[in-house]
């Protein structure tokens, strides 16, 4: 009863929980701020009313997002090379100081420019230009975001990446993805069949996926930019949870062909498939470590399911929860040192991080109904998907605990997010 309940919620847990879903961007609600924030001022950019998008309130609503920045009110339109009386505004109660310009040019394109002045010392902190196509202003604008991010707290922003989730509209299944705030979705992939378990290539140009359009799980590689895909594995049985290893040549999977489910590996082309555990009970859901040596998995092999790893040749299995009688779904931070995981106790299925160092767990999330965790690039933040008021929804908090906010839409559900890599 346990392998099959396990096995269930491997593949199909998200499914039971769709309901409709309008094509409509997602709403972000706030419910939780940081402690110690930088106070930042963020003017208008001049000219940014002719553009498609407000750039400063982008980044605004980017770093409002964080958690790590408070807002000092800024309503006049300052230009990059306006100059700033930085003594004006570290009385009003500012750190920093961002101003711009945003130029449309004869082509068509938009000159961004930007730049961070440091009100305490009156100093330039940064400033750059770049030059975007109309559709990629938004992008531009986090990426300015992020760089006000590093630049204040000395951690990479992730503003400028993408998130991929599964949403369903009536009969339509759909793999989309859009900005780290929710914005500008974008249907990779559509089927009357369910989809489930995206998981991004490490370079960010390719999504692995579990498509059942052929009348059972099967994984596919779809490329971003031309819609190409391949079939990398439809073996006998079950073919489910994809796991891109850190150098992009190869994924874990966890595959039924020769019976119970287990993990293997498979490079990227589909070719040299290889078994890596051989346990009496259930072995699903792989996640490589940064190292691209050691390899996170859940089993039920000692009853109830938790949380493993081994090394990449399936030697030297460990368990590493210990605590609840239910673990699954390991995430394991960009610089290794923590994971992320799915716990059920007390009824509840909540978000949990533990220190791996000290096995040291904190619980993160606060509703009941939570899976698919997912870290940001830059290691501060995990997205997972959660139900509010009866509808899914996708949740973020800082891994602190002390940052949290939701990415939701009004008119239906939305599941398994994954957040992408950090690109160029």
């Amino acid at each position: 009863m346990m392998k099959s309940c396990l096995l269930r919620s491997v593949t199909v847990l998200s499914l039971l929980s769709f309901s409709l879903f309008a094509q409509a961007q997602l709403r972000i609600e706030i419910s939780g701020v940081g402690a110690n924030q930088i106070p930042i001022a963020i003017a208008k950019f001049a000219d940014e009313d002719g553009a498609p998008h407000s750039p400063s309130n982008i980044i605004r609503s980017d770093l409002e997002r964080s958690g790590a920045f408070r807002l000092i009110d800024a309503p006049e339109v300052i230009a990059d090379n306006a100059p700033i009386q930085a003594a004006n505004w570290k009385s009003k109660g500012a750190d920093a100081i961002v101003v711009g310009r945003v130029n449309k040019l004869a082509n068509g394109r938009f000159e961004l420019r930007y730049r961070l002045v440091d009100t305490l010392r009156g100093t330039e902190l940064s400033s750059f230009v770049m030059t975007v196509q109309p559709q990629f202003l938004r992008f531009g604008a986090h990426k300015i975001a992020n760089d006000i991010f590093y630049k204040l707290t000395g951690i990479p922003g992730a503003f400028a990446t993408r998130i991929a989730y599964i949403v369903k509209a009536g009969t339509e299944n759909r793999l989309e993805i859009a900005d780290s705030d929710g914005e500008s979705p974008i249907a990779v992939t559509r089927s009357s069949e369910p989809l489930i378990s995206p998981s991004w290539s490490p370079d960010g140009t390719k999504l692995a996926y579990v498509s059942f359009e052929r009348k059972k799980p099967v994984i596919f590689i779809q490329e971003l930019a031309n819609s190409k895909r391949i079939v990398l594995a439809d073996f006998k049985g079950s073919n489910s949870a994809p796991a891109w290893a850190p150098d992009g040549k190869s994924l874990a999977m966890a595959l039924s062909r020769d019976g119970q489910t287990q993990i293997y590996l498979i490079e990227a082309d589909g070719s040299h498939v290889r078994r890596l555990t051989n346990s009496s009970g259930i072995d699903t859901e792989p996640r490589f470590a940064p190292d691209g040596q050691t390899i996170y998995f859940t089993s039920d092999r000692n009853g109830g399911p938790q949380i493993f790893r081994m090394n990449l040749d399936g030697s030297d299995v460990k368990r590493v929860t210990f605590s609840g009688s239910y673990n699954i779904s390991p995430r394991i931070s960009p610089d290794g040192k923590m994971l992320a995981y799915i716990s059920r106790r007390e009824g509840k299925f909540q978000l949990y991080i533990m220190d791996l160092t000290n096995s040291q767990e904190l619980r993160l999330s606060e509703t009941g109904h939570d899976e698919s965790p997912s870290f940001a690039p830059n290691g501060k933040y995990i997205m997972y998907a959660t139900s509010t008021a009866g509808r899914g929804a996708l949740a973020v908090v800082s891994t602190d605990g002390r940052v949290r906010y939701n990415l939701s839409s009004k008119v239906g559900n939305i599941r398994e997010p994954t957040w992408g890599p950090f690109t160029n």
